[in-house]
């Protein structure tokens, strides 16, 4: 054996194994607790809507919510993905971009079915410019526990991993956000709400190549 091999075989006798499915789990238990502190940020700051029971009867809030969560899962699994170095991000744009072409579906149809006079409720409602600034505070958290957790992963793409990242997180965010909004109107969701997740998706793209490196 040559003292090459000998200094390879020291270096890898001491490695064990990487449980199967450690990824994953480490990605849980860095966004799910995450997102429960979001919600409970959600409940102390601004609270649920007051009428809650009668909105959970509602169609468009459900449509707001599978909004978000569409976006918050379709981006999560490409930041599994990304996080190891042969990764990618895979389909993800194509499939934002079909959820995205849905909600403006949506958002169309109900302008079309309302009176002019409704377009500026419908579009700005009475929260348009705080809603992208709550979203980005309830997605902090989530985006906090992915970097945590991707900080033990291995991603190539630093910047691209972070920018996914922030998608993910800025969905998550807006749907712990949803549960206090009081707007109805689907162009009101494709529009603030999807600026809150971008500037959240921004916010990673910068961050991304210094807190990811390893």
């Amino acid at each position: 054996m040559t003292e090459t091999d000998d200094i390879i075989e020291r270096l890898v006798s001491d490695l064990k194994p990487v449980p199967r499915h450690a990824l994953r789990r480490r990605l849980a238990l860095g966004i799910l607790p995450a997102l429960g502190l979001s919600l409970l940020l959600m409940l102390a700051i601004v609270g649920l809507r007051v009428d809650m029971p009668d909105v959970l009867t509602q169609p468009v809030f459900w449509m707001k919510s599978a909004y978000n969560t569409l976006i918050a899962v379709a981006a999560f699994a490409a930041v599994f993905r990304l996080s190891r170095p042969d990764g990618s991000e895979g389909r993800l744009f194509g499939i934002l971009g079909l959820i995205f072409a849905a909600m403006a579906a949506v958002a169309a149809v109900q302008l079309m079915m309302g009176p002019i006079e409704a377009y500026r409720v419908l579009i700005l409602g009475s929260s348009a410019l705080h809603c992208p600034l709550f979203i980005i505070g309830f997605a902090i958290p989530v985006y906090a526990g992915a970097v945590w957790a991707l900080r033990r992963a291995a991603p190539v793409d630093l910047r691209l991993t972070g920018f996914v990242t922030g998608i993910a997180a800025g969905g998550a965010g807006a749907w712990v956000y949803s549960w206090f909004c009081t707007e109805n109107g689907m162009p009101f969701v494709l529009i603030w709400y999807t600026l809150g997740i971008l500037l959240t998706a921004a916010v990673g793209a910068v961050s991304g190549p210094r807190l990811l490196r390893w």
